[in-house]
């Protein structure tokens, strides 16, 4: 099935609805980090105007960091961005009503030089891991976390990591200077083109501590109140993504349309980020509430208030229906 024939489709279910093809006065702002794989989805609703076609106006705004696109929601700049549910929850226990729809359940991996002669994680004990975040990342405890249930011990007493940026750690592991890293998912996939190891996944993390099936940790992140107030267009919004995610796919085309703005640095790392990014795509918009709650248990164990903040709790509230609600 062609990206052409999908849209042609989706462009006839709006024929003849009040609306259609006609956006909504007031666009929809989203804010995003300027270079990341969320670009490549609404590049695709913006170039064949499938917002549009459903009845909405949009405008992205690109951001230099993920604080700043949390500052701009805050602060009412922007009406959707991309985040993760553990920080929906932290807000709404603080009295702010942000709710989420996954937009990605990609994760991230442990990786090393293919000729490190690490071949276990309990190899990395004495050794120097680049940690994209900081000390309450979320891939992090969980590594912790699967180390003590798996190994007997906390792999985080036992190496010295070294909490970074993923650029610049991806940098250093080639330099020498670490001897793994445990990344997003992207910057481990540019790795593995590089020929360097995967050691081990988040998601076997998340399988070994008992929580199986894709469970989305990031998505579109917007308040409840402004969903219920403008609920077609936010509606209008994700149908516009969920032919874009078709489009991404199922066409070879759109993706050589992508290349240049995806950075790849080879045609094998072309084709990994495209993998990667297709194998993340969540097939609908509902969430795998149980095991959203058992990875919610276990971060609020390894990390605590640090990461979740005092009197936050697990609130299936957070992940919005349009079904529902």
């Amino acid at each position: 099935m062609t990206f052409r024939f999908l849209l042609v489709v989706f462009l006839g279910l709006w024929a003849g609805t009040p609306g259609s093809y006609a956006a909504a006065d007031k666009p929809l702002s989203v804010g995003v980090l300027k270079f990341g794989t969320v670009n490549w989805q609404l590049d695709t609703v913006k170039t064949h105007r499938l917002a549009e076609a459903a009845g909405v106006s949009l405008m992205v705004l690109p951001l230099a960091s993920k604080n700043a696109t949390s500052v701009a929601l805050q602060a009412g700049e922007v009406d959707l961005i991309v985040s993760d549910w553990v920080w929906v929850m932290r807000q709404r226990a603080a009295g702010a009503g942000f709710v989420f729809v996954p937009y990605s359940h990609a994760l991230g991996a442990l990786v090393t030089a293919a000729d490190s002669g690490i071949e276990r994680v309990e190899d990395l004990a004495g050794k120097r891991i680049g940690v994209a975040g900081g000390p309450v990342d979320k891939s992090w405890l969980l590594l912790r976390g699967w180390s003590e249930q798996a190994l007997g011990f906390d792999i985080g007493a036992r190496t010295e990591p070294v909490f970074g940026a993923p650029p610049l750690l991806n940098e250093q592991l080639r330099r020498g200077d670490l001897d793994a890293v445990l990344t997003f998912w992207p910057y481990a996939t540019r790795l593995e083109a590089q020929g360097y190891r995967r050691l081990m996944a988040v998601s076997e993390l998340l399988a070994g501590l008992g929580i199986e099936g894709p469970l989305p940790l990031v998505g579109y992140v917007f308040r409840e109140r402004l969903a219920r107030e403008r609920r077609d267009d936010h509606r209008a919004f994700f149908d516009a993504i969920a032919v874009a995610n078709q489009i991404l796919s199922s066409s070879e085309l759109e993706w050589e349309r992508l290349r240049p703005i995806m950075r790849a640095g080879s045609d094998a790392e072309f084709k990994r980020l495209k993998a990667g990014f297709r194998a993340g795509l969540p097939e609908d918009l509902s969430m795998n509430l149980a095991g959203a709650e058992a990875l919610y248990r276990l971060l609020a164990k390894h990390g605590g208030d640090k990461l979740l903040g005092r009197g936050t709790r697990f609130d299936p509230n957070a992940f919005w229906s349009f079904g529902v609600r």
